[in-house]
């Protein structure tokens, strides 16, 4: 069984303040299992003429974002008594709790032209009273369905006190064809799997794509030039790309930005040893950080940008190992059964996702930095390449359907390991890369 794991809602948490807490929606936490909260989401107010079908459509969106978390749970509208008056009048309290409704998103949307407005509030059932203030949103109409996220966001936030992930983007590789001469491309998607675009064509082979912290850039591995190289591509001008200028060596891989984006920590294969290097973008200064003749791969950057934890079989097997980010003597932090392998720091710098094979099986799985409290969340046979959300509460990961007509796909998994949910999205999809927050 999961024990209680790394939940911020604790036992209990509220909508409005901590006086109020033990009067209002609870969510319990008992073995990795949460009492989804109820809640509300009324078609948002049409406040010009022709924005009723988008006020209905952003209302569907924000209801879908919330309830997609497994932390809520959406009262239909045919259970309703009343409908909210008009936006901002506030709500007939009595009428909700009697259909056990915690908390109501109310909103108004208007157009002018292609300029789009999104106005939010977000009442507390129990207490009878709104939670914070009216938020408003500013963008396109074609646009909307960021506005809707944004919206979902702020409700998330403010019943959670943590931050949102649903304006935030996916970078991936899809994949078509068949299996013994499948295409792949890099794509970037909103994180639902809507508004999807290609940025690179299916010419060469490319693998592991990274965003950098800002979102703006993104690295990748290509088999443009037949050997694999590090390129660099800006996601506001697709066809402006760059290739990196790594160390001297045959193959270089496995690249992540540093976290204040002027470097990239990357795997280099030179004269058959794979070590952890650094290179500096603008100059093309090279450091290398490991030296052993064993196999270091797979490197991934504390959020503080002091430690890289990385893949290493100098014991003998695939292990998990620290060190600093200058280099240095690495500590093992993986002592399970099975291969540990494809680590990733969390942006909040308390776990790190892994991928482990063992018994047959494949898992992602989550460990503190020092490898204590590891946990496996998921088991399939063939699960890889986590990746977390903006706000550390829930890791994407690759999952393959083995066999002739199989492929991979995108699936999402709490920290907790409940809410596993696969991305919807057409055709083949591996190894995603979860952008931050859009400004």
């Amino acid at each position: 069984m999961l024990k209680s794991f790394l939940i911020p809602l604790l036992a209990a948490v509220a909508l409005a303040g901590p006086a109020m807490a033990q009067e209002r929606l609870q969510i319990t936490i008992t073995d990795g299992v949460i009492e989804p909260v109820p809640i509300a989401v009324p078609t948002f107010t049409a406040e010009t003429a022709g924005a009723e079908q988008l006020a209905a459509d952003i209302a569907r969106l924000v209801a879908q974002d919330l309830v997609g978390t497994g932390l809520f749970r959406e009262i239909p509208s045919s259970a309703f008594i009343s409908q909210p008056a008009a936006f901002g009048a506030g709500l007939q309290y009595p009428d909700w709790r009697a259909i056990n409704v915690s908390g109501v998103v109310t909103g108004a949307v208007s157009v002018s032209g292609n300029q789009l407005i999104v106005k939010f509030r977000l009442y507390d059932v129990f207490s009878g009273q709104e939670l914070g203030e009216g938020l408003q949103f500013a963008g396109t109409v074609d646009g909307w369905r960021r506005m809707a996220h944004k919206v979902a966001d702020a409700a998330y936030s403010r019943i959670t006190g943590e931050t949102g992930y649903f304006d935030s983007r996916i970078v991936f590789v899809a994949e078509s064809g068949p299996k013994d001469n499948r295409l792949k491309r890099l794509a970037i998607m909103d994180y639902d799997g809507a508004n999807l675009q290609y940025l690179t064509d299916s010419g060469s082979i490319v693998l592991a794509p990274r965003f950098s912290a800002a979102g703006d850039r993104i690295l990748y591995t290509s088999y443009e030039s037949g050997f694999p190289r590090i390129n660099l591509l800006s996601v506001a001008s697709v066809g402006s790309r760059q290739q990196i200028a790594t160390a001297a060596g045959e193959m270089a891989f496995t690249p992540r930005f540093s976290r204040d984006g002027q470097s990239v920590i990357y795997s280099l294969v030179n004269g058959g040893n794979t070590d952890i290097y650094r290179t500096i973008i603008g100059t093309g200064q090279n450091q290398r950080l490991t030296d052993a003749p064993s196999i270091e791969t797979a490197p991934s950057l504390s959020p503080d940008g002091s430690q890289i934890v990385f893949e290493s079989d100098r014991s003998g097997t695939q292990q998990l190992y620290i060190m600093p980010a200058t280099g240095g003597e690495p500590r093992r932090i993986a002592f399970g059964e099975g291969r540990y392998g494809s680590p990733v720091w969390s942006p909040r710098g308390d776990l790190i996702a892994f991928t482990n094979q063992g018994g047959g099986r494949f898992h992602i799985g989550v460990m503190r930095t020092d490898g204590s409290e590891e946990r496996l969340l998921t088991s399939s046979p063939l699960d890889e390449s986590p990746t977390w959300s903006p706000n550390g509460r829930v890791i994407m990961f690759t999952r393959e359907v083995l066999g002739a007509t199989g492929g991979p796909s995108l699936w999402t998994v709490d920290v907790s390991g409940r809410n596993l949910r696969q991305v919807p999205i057409q055709g083949f999809a591996s190894d995603g890369s979860w952008g931050p927050l859009q400004p």
